[in-house]
């Protein structure tokens, strides 16, 4: 969001060793500590002066063939956009669905990205942790990440670091998995559930995301931002009888019939906050093509970000009662 202070000291890893060796070194300093990867699903404030960056830029893809499958091991340094490329590229499906999700391979399984019907719990197998607690270096399976919508057990706040992952690929001869997403089904004049090919996928989703200025371009000041700014809530299925019938809802990847997933666009617009809104004075405002989306409209700053944010988190409690959870980290705040 082009917003923070100055760290005191900024480590850049881009070697495993380098980052477990830095990592441990600064652990065991007590100072306040902080690992990125791209930092792009972040608040940082401007008073970070005692804080230690480590940066990790490590590189590196094993494959091995299982099948029709293809295991990936992948360093945490990774971008994820180019790893979805590469997927795409090598006609291997599962995450095409993710394309210009911005950041590092090493943040997605902390926040369980996703988008347009797929998420990274769905390809993924294991990761490999260094616990904050122990300083050991550990295996983290599904079952150890407790992954949620958006959420999984190191984001919950078990401390420590992603060094790699692993998923799981699928060779579909170029096709991508089923589609779950309306908005691609539509855009492709396809239908649900059907399998165009991954670079049709893929494409469409870059168009969908460009549209909505998901995707950065210097000459778009809307996409100067964290994406969604908050999650889309998930409430009973009672309590979302009580909202408008026009109020869109899904299905919960649960399932259970208990439980709806509700756009969080919807309710701020419906708080009365347009897109383009600002506070007064303020350079943060709603994105003019996202009602989700708080961009930086030049030389805002992170308080500026995190008042906006906490006025709407108050229109919708107030009009709803319902709790925004923010999806980018707030840090130093």
């Amino acid at each position: 969001m082009r917003v923070g202070g100055e760290p005191a000291e900024l480590t850049v890893c881009s070697t495993s060793a380098e980052l477990i060796d830095c990592a441990k070194r600064v652990w065991a300093s007590g100072e306040d500590w902080l690992l990125i990867g791209g930092g792009t699903n972040m608040v940082v404030s401007e008073r970070i002066e005692d804080l230690s960056v480590i940066q990790i830029k490590t590189k590196g893809i094993e494959k091995t063939t299982v099948g029709d499958k293809q295991i990936w091991r992948v360093q945490a340094g990774e971008d994820w956009d180019e790893l979805v490329a590469k997927t795409v590229s090598e006609g291997l499906a599962g995450i095409e669905a993710m394309s210009g999700i911005p950041g590092s391979v090493g943040a997605s399984p902390v926040q369980n990205i996703g988008a347009y019907g797929q998420e990274l719990s769905d390809v993924f197998l294991k990761a490999e942790f260094l616990d904050y607690e122990s300083g050991e270096l550990v295996i983290l399976e599904p079952k150890d990440m407790k992954f949620g919508y958006r959420d999984s057990a190191v984001k919950k706040g078990r401390l420590g670091l992603i060094t790699w992952i692993e998923i799981e690929l699928l060779d579909l001869a170029g096709k991508a998995r089923p589609l779950y997403s309306g908005q691609i089904a539509k855009d492709l004049n396809s239908e649900m559930g059907a399998q165009p090919s991954l670079v049709q996928v893929r494409e469409s989703v870059l168009k969908l995301r460009a549209s909505k200025s998901m995707v950065l371009d210097p000459k778009d000041p809307n996409s100067v931002s964290c994406g969604s700014f908050f999650t889309n809530p998930i409430v009973s299925d009672t309590f979302a009888r009580t909202l408008p019938a026009d109020a869109p809802s899904w299905e919960t990847p649960e399932d259970d019939g208990l439980t709806v997933k509700l756009s969080a666009a919807w309710l701020i617009e419906q708080s009365g906050i347009d897109k383009g809104f600002s506070l007064p004075g303020s350079k943060a405002a709603i994105s003019q093509k996202h009602a989700l989306a708080i961009t930086n409209r030049g030389g805002a700053t992170a308080d500026e970000v995190v008042e906006l944010a906490r006025y709407i988190q108050e229109r919708v409690a107030a009009k709803f009662g319902i709790n925004l959870v923010p999806e980018p980290n707030l840090i130093g705040f």
